[in-house]
């Protein structure tokens, strides 16, 4: 591999390495919103290059948000925003989608009402801004947060029923205030003292002087489109950017050449590329080794960081990986490591300004939250859930569940009934890693005022993690504060050993870097050392995708159960984990979902149902191994002992790459008779979503979840697993 033609200038770092996308800034698009959607507004009479030109705008905006230019999201589909996919009037509610995407994020502060859509669109579109409105209402696209002016849409009672919510962390009170602006009754039990989970803001020294310092969750990674982006504008709190300025330095205090620095930098990053090519050519084999092993293996063969200086600096993008990803190199998975890198998003890296206190503080503001209140038992079924805490029993009509992966993995919850096989399995495969920190308030900021990151190189690989970047929060925190980072094998060890020692390493490298600048590094005021591995919980940090996992897995840990047990939390977002926006995010989904399935049980009302013995959603997996027939995303299973046209079997309809990934959990049931199955044939090549649309629209099939399928259709899924285990069907693939 070649090294970089270099002018002498690092590159700037990163935790993740960035994929280019356009995205819109909570920041620097206010001024473009203002001018091209503000300005329309304000005008009587628009030309029609006026109206291309905002069409053209919001599209951009909604781009940004997550939604394609010229598509409709999978949730869009089935949620039948449109009667016929494609077409006019599938391009007009795109258009009227993004317009009202747009019209939000102008000003996030207001409630977006539904009578302002009606002023700027057209009355012919009135079925569109109602279909487009409701669903972007009910799944946080808009109208969501913490602005003050909000309260007078919030119901003063909850009519729609009742929710526990166990955790007070971001994703738990996301869930819970949009829970609550839905109409629901809602409870939230925390085990701490405080809210905020592992994102933990501590207010250092006395009142007379202090700094706050983030012991959890710290950066807003990536401010473009991002929710905490809008709480922040919202609160108008001031977002200051980590400056991209991050020098390294030896142990022995000289400041690494920015020429040595920016070629082995360039070398790291050549490896990842290779990464990425050897586990295309090693196809499935690449899921069973580590990203360790493999970059190990390429550093060797092209010979990246022979000399022992450019080893020291090559460790230290490892452990700067390692730190990313909340695990040590060797657990990571050399397929799926990076497989959230395409949903990241873009922009600068921010601090919030006072804390991240101030966030937690008002999503919990007027939140029914007891605290104290660690579960032990969650029971769940038809009647309801049911909450033990000690000695009190708390019930609702659902539960949602957004403890730590870490919590899930000692299993410290006892679930009745036990959780299904598939989502402990997931549990178990997925990574929950580890981050330390050690934090000191000091008398000054002796490190310099124009610093907000800077790191030092460590003499051995096994200690490459410990105190390698080191944060200021000065700017942000009203005191002249330091966070010490702990990543990889080192944060294990960091667990159990004891503080003195610990600060005593940290002064002793500070000392290192500064001593020979003539700079005296005072004593700290005061100094925190955290202990997330062993605190009861947590168990961890976040999560990341250890070897024999896959991104599957974050999908199956977001799956609900029987409709009444729901989960959310970092480590339940396949695009977003490990990070605080994607716990947020993974709160408004649930009560999205939550809110769907309301709806469900109050126009359905549930009958008694016995559910068959021994058909549960397992034996519903087996049959759709071995389809009877496979169409595209539409696989058919009917009894072998009849060919009855009239007989009766089951369609399952995959959403997404279920051929890549068949533990895929974007999957819908419904009842059918071979005839209807035969005539679905008879589309031959359509599309999938024209094969959908026939059985919704012609045949007027209703589909519906693996709990409602199991309950209404168990007999008839005991009959067909019963009788395929005498005979057997081969399996027909269809076009």
């Amino acid at each position: 591999m070649n090294n970089p033609a270099s002018d002498g200038t690092a590159t700037r770092r990163t935790l993740r390495r960035k994929v280019s996308r356009k995205n819109y800034d909570e920041n620097a698009m206010d001024e473009l919103i203002e001018k091209q959607i503000g300005g329309n507004l304000k005008k009587k009479f628009r030309t029609k290059q006026d109206l291309e030109k905002e069409t053209e705008t919001e599209a951009l905006i909604a781009l940004s948000v997550g939604f394609p230019i010229d598509e409709l999201l999978e949730e869009e589909i089935r949620a039948g925003v449109v009667r016929e996919l494609g077409g006019k009037e599938q391009n007009d509610y795109i258009v009227v989608r993004n317009h009202i995407v747009a019209r939000w994020r102008d000003n996030v502060r207001m409630w977006l009402l539904k009578d302002e859509i009606r002023e700027t669109v057209s009355s012919d579109c009135e079925h569109l801004i109602s279909a487009a409105y409701d669903f972007l209402l009910f799944n946080g696209y808009i109208n969501f947060g913490v602005s003050p002016l909000f309260a007078p849409y919030i119901p003063d009672e909850g009519t729609e029923g009742s929710v526990i919510v166990v955790g007070a962390g971001l994703a738990g009170l996301a869930a819970a205030r949009q829970l609550l602006s839905f109409g629901f009754k809602v409870l939230v039990l925390e085990g701490r003292s405080r809210p905020g989970g592992r994102v933990y803001t501590h207010k250092m020294g006395d009142k007379d002087r202090f700094a706050a310092v983030e012991l959890g969750g710290s950066v807003i990674t990536g401010l473009h489109a991002n929710p905490l982006g809008v709480l922040a504008r919202q609160l108008s709190i001031p977002l200051h950017k980590v400056r991209d300025n991050c020098p390294l330095y030896t142990s022995e205090g000289a400041i690494v050449d920015k020429v040595a620095d920016s070629n082995v930098e360039f070398g790291f990053n050549k490896l990842l590329d290779k990464v990425t090519e050897v586990r295309e050519m090693m196809d499935g084999a690449a899921k069973k080794i580590s990203l360790g092993e493999v970059l190990e293996t390429l550093r060797v063969l092209y010979g990246v960081a022979k000399d022992p200086e450019e080893k020291k600096l090559f460790d230290w993008h490892l452990a700067n990986l390692e730190y990313a990803n909340a695990g040590c190199l060797s657990n990571l998975s050399a397929a799926y490591w990076d497989q959230d890198d395409p949903y990241e998003m873009g922009g600068d890296h921010c601090f919030l300004a006072g804390g991240n206190w101030r966030l937690i503080n008002a999503l919990a503001e007027g939140l029914p939250i007891m605290y104290g209140k660690s579960v032990d038992t969650i029971k769940y079924g038809d009647g309801g859930v049911e909450v033990i805490s000690g000695s009190q029993i708390f019930q609702a009509d659902m539960i949602l569940c957004t403890v730590p992966l870490g919590v899930l993995k000692k299993r410290s919850i006892k679930f009745e009934p036990e959780l299904p096989r598939r989502k402990q399995a997931a549990i178990d495969r997925l990574g929950f890693g580890l981050l330390n920190k050690v934090a000191m308030l000091f008398p000054s900021v002796f490190w310099g005022e124009e610093l907000d990151t800077f790191g030092c190189l460590n003499e051995s690989s096994i200690d490459r993690g410990e105190f390698f970047l080191f944060y200021a929060y000065h700017t942000v925190s009203g005191g002249p504060a330091l966070v010490a980072l702990v990543a990889g094998e080192a944060a294990q060890r960091f667990e159990l050993t004891e503080p003195s020692a610990l600060l005593h390493r940290v002064l002793k490298k500070l000392r290192g870097i500064y001593g020979p600048k003539g700079v005296v590094v005072p004593d700290p005021i005061q100094t925190i050392c955290t202990r997330w591995g062993s605190d009861p919980l947590s168990y961890g940090s976040y999560s990341h995708v250890r070897v024999g996992s896959s991104g599957v897995d974050y999908d199956i840990l977001a799956e609900s159960v029987r409709n009444r047990l729901f989960f959310a939390g970092e480590a339940t977002t396949r695009q977003h984990p490990a990070t605080m926006h994607g716990a947020y995010l993974s709160g408004l989904r649930e009560a999205s979902r939550i809110l769907h399935v309301a709806n469900f049980f109050r126009s359905y009302p549930k009958k008694p149902v016995q559910r068959y013995s021994g058909v549960n959603i397992d034996v519903l997996e087996d049959l759709f191994r071995r389809p009877d027939i496979a169409t595209g995303k539409l696989s058919f299973v009917f009894n072998p002992l009849t060919d009855d046209p009239k007989s009766t079997g089951l369609v399952r309809v995959c959403f997404g790459n279920f051929e890549d990934d068949p533990t895929n959990r974007l999957q819908l049931y419904t009842i059918l008779s071979r005839e209807q199955a035969n005539k679905l044939q008879e589309l031959g090549e359509n599309s999938n979503g024209s094969k959908l649309s026939y059985l919704i629209s012609a045949l007027g099939l209703k589909l519906m979840g693996a709990n409602s399928v199991l309950d209404t259709g168990g007999a008839l899924i005991s009959v067909i697993a019963n009788a395929r285990k005498g005979r057997s069907r081969p399996r027909v693939v269809a076009g």
